[in-house]
């Protein structure tokens, strides 16, 4: 994927006959997909998307997809942004994407890795933080665990040892 978007869902099905779609939402909530109106879905720039939650889930219709068939090429297709429909967040808060990649150290200035991927785990965050040997996984706690994110410098300092 372009490292100018971001994925926030994904189509998942036929949503009634006129051409809506179920949507499975990677944002949090869930709902905040429905606040984009340019999607890239399945590299193709779609303007003007009419997205809504509906139950426990998302559903959408895309100009000029008025039918089941015509939706029906959109099921599994991928759904992106680009990163500049993201809004600005305050100076301490992060969105995920901004953090993989990042060198992660500890206190004492020894590297652990690098930030694979994060998980919610329904406490708090973790992440997968990647090295030779293995990976390990570290809380996401800001000022407990995480001591500084500094995205100039792609760097994480965190206090954190591994339980033995």
């Amino acid at each position: 994927m372009n490292n100018d978007l971001i994925a926030v869902g994904k189509v998942t099905g036929h949503f009634g006959v006129q051409g809506w779609v179920k949507v499975f939402s990677y944002t949090q909530p869930m709902e905040n997909i429905t606040a984009y109106r340019d999607w890239i879905v399945g590299g193709q720039l779609i303007k003007g998307i009419k997205a809504k939650k509906h139950g426990k889930t998302v559903v959408a219709y895309f100009k000029g997809v008025d039918n089941r068939e015509k939706a029906h090429g959109l099921i599994g297709q991928e759904i992106a942004i680009s990163k500049d429909q993201l809004a600005q967040l305050p100076e301490d808060e992060f969105y995920w994407h901004q953090l993989v990649g990042l060198v992660v150290v500890d206190i004492s200035g020894e590297t652990l890795g690098r930030v694979d991927s994060l998980f919610e785990t329904g406490a708090n965050d973790v992440m997968v933080v990647k090295h030779d040997d293995g990976e390990h996984l570290v809380p996401f706690v800001m000022d407990d665990v995480i001591k500084n994110i500094d995205l100039a410098k792609q760097l994480i300092q965190v206090e954190w040892h591994e339980a033995e």
